[in-house]
């Protein structure tokens, strides 16, 4: 396979930026390139000295003058909500019943979740997307179209049946033993399989019966490789719910404690009304809280505290959460984020804000040596950004001074229309990939 450079300005993060002027922690690279071959990083550095270490048979994407990344990465969101983004005037509870358990169960027919998997995949790519942490439904059946579909991008993907056996209509209710069963097969047919991630879903406690946790709890321990995935104090009523379906435990985060689901593989969605106790458990654990600023805001759940989490040294990833969240882009999701924060006196950069959507969320999920960088080796997957995507933006960046203020509109400003192109493993998705680097980059590609 012939070698890929891809040429534009680099930006790539080796830290967590500690504020605005914090330019140790990245790298940027005026005219840079990333050397590609077999879709993985070579090395990433200045145009002129990369392109000395490509074989025979270049072929150079130039790019110039937009931004070159690491492609961004979801931690949480849920797939066969992908047409229920955008159902009117609900809280959470209510939501749930009225719209997404009705949508989850159409995820029965095996074409349906192979339609909306493809579907789901490609809204990602569209919008700079390289990897995600998804729910699938109760069906195997969405489980298999989900990686199946991400196979077939060549996507690096974490994902999971949901284990719900109360609470939920019967459609998609399973039982302790078949959530169990189910799941294992499905460990055993996708995790590791290419670029797969399998995570063990309980959906959360109100969904789960004490059985269900304990079996839960038990492919825990038998997989601890894997990931997992649940929901933690996103809304009063859920807190309360949940609460009184374990009297036993201490708050809600230790109702998962209890079970033995709190690990550094461990995904907590929202997290918004933690007390110190339970951020520190989260601390010790190595739990992972899940920013999820566009779902919090559109169903009324409230404000994630980041700066709580950060006083006790917990963990925390951000994500877009459709279909609560309402876009697709960790740029609108990252704007949303920015504002959250604001209003309750915290400040987010935008160096922090790309940092979150590349490194920052790949440390989250243990895979900052495969993804979230363009270190040499790391996966190809790569994501250019054009600052004057939009007319509104292009006027915006006829002023603009610095990185720092490129970066700010580009996530107050951008969308989809920003990403002038994905590329997954070194091959171009947006402009229509193949196997080859010549048809799989930019349509000028030039022979070295």
């Amino acid at each position: 396979m012939s070698d890929l450079l891809i040429r534009g300005r680099v930006l790539t993060f080796v830290a967590e930026p500690q504020g605005i002027d914090d330019s140790v922690a990245y790298r940027y690279v005026e005219d840079g390139a990333v050397l590609v071959r077999d879709g993985k990083v070579v090395e990433t550095g200045a145009y002129a000295d990369v392109r000395k270490l490509a074989g025979a048979g270049l072929c150079v994407a130039d790019h110039r003058p937009n931004l070159v990344l690491p492609g961004f990465i979801d931690t949480h969101l849920h797939f066969p909500q992908t047409q229920a983004i955008a159902s009117y005037g609900a809280q959470l509870l209510e939501w749930l019943n009225t719209y997404i358990f009705v949508e989850e169960q159409k995820f029965a027919r095996p074409e349906h979740a192979a339609f909306i998997a493809g579907r789901f995949m490609d809204e990602l790519l569209s919008n700079g997307t390289t990897t995600a942490a998804a729910y699938c439904s109760v069906h195997p059946e969405s489980v298999d179209a989900y990686f199946t579909a991400a196979e077939q991008r060549g996507m690096r993907m974490i994902g999971g049946k949901v284990m719900m056996d109360r609470n939920a209509p019967d459609a998609l209710r399973d039982t302790p033993q078949q959530g169990y069963d189910e799941t294992k097969r499905l460990i055993e047919k996708w995790h590791g399989r290419g670029r797969a991630h399998y995570a063990i879903s309980p959906r959360f406690a109100i969904t789960s019966t004490p059985e269900q946790m304990a079996m839960s709890q038990a492919l825990v321990a038998e997989h601890p490789d894997c990931y997992v995935q649940t929901h933690l104090s996103e809304n009063r009523d859920e807190i309360a719910y949940a609460t009184s379906l374990y009297p036993e435990a201490k708050d809600y985060t230790d109702i998962y404690a209890r079970y033995g689901l709190l690990t550094e593989k461990t995904l907590l969605g929202h997290c918004i009304y933690l007390d110190d106790r339970e951020v520190s458990v989260l601390a010790e654990t190595g739990a992972v809280g899940v920013f999820c600023p566009t779902s919090n805001l559109f169903l009324g759940s409230g404000l994630f505290d980041r700066d709580r989490l950060d006083r006790l040294g917990a963990r925390w990833s951000v994500a877009t959460d459709v279909g609560a969240g309402t876009s697709f882009s960790m740029l609108e999701t990252m704007d949303e984020a920015y504002k959250v924060l604001h209003l309750q006196g915290q400040r987010l950069t935008p160096f922090n804000s790309f940092y979150r959507m590349t490194l920052g969320n790949a440390r989250a999920l243990g895979l900052e040596k495969q993804i979230g960088s363009l270190h040499a080796g790391a996966d190809a997957d790569i994501v250019i950004l054009d600052s004057s995507g939009k007319s509104a933006m292009e006027l915006r960046m006829r002023t603009a001074n610095s990185l720092a203020e490129e970066l700010f509109i580009l996530q107050t400003m951008g969308d989809d229309r920003c990403v002038a192109e994905v590329y997954v493993a070194g091959r171009a998705m947006k402009s229509g990939a193949s196997d080859s680097p010549a048809s799989a980059a930019k349509h000028d590609l030039e022979p070295a």
